[in-house]
């Protein structure tokens, strides 16, 4: 599969390291059950899907991929905001 770092260019997926779907948090302030949700009750389309994407071995840039979860086709990449992601890991 290929991924087209928006800032490197088309590379191989062994240069990123996929941290999963690319979710909204809930709340600072949220309930139990809302994080019960957020983190265990999760749809599974086969169908395209939002992920991020870290290029470990490039630039060092999260990358938001959109995926076809059947073909793994990549529809689209783009950079992914800091406050999506919380920060650098």
């Amino acid at each position: 599969m290929r991924i087209t770092c928006p800032n490197c260019g088309e590379r191989d997926r062994r240069e990123f390291y996929v941290k999963g779907a690319a979710l909204a948090r809930p709340d600072v302030g949220a309930g139990l059950d809302e994080w019960h949700d957020h983190l265990h009750l999760r749809d599974n389309p086969a169908s395209e899907t939002k992920e991020l994407w870290y290029h470990e071995m490039g630039c060092g840039a999260w990358i938001e991929v959109c995926r076809n979860t059947v073909s793994h086709e990549v529809v689209s990449t783009r950079l992914a905001s800091g406050a999506e992601l919380g920060g650098k890991r």
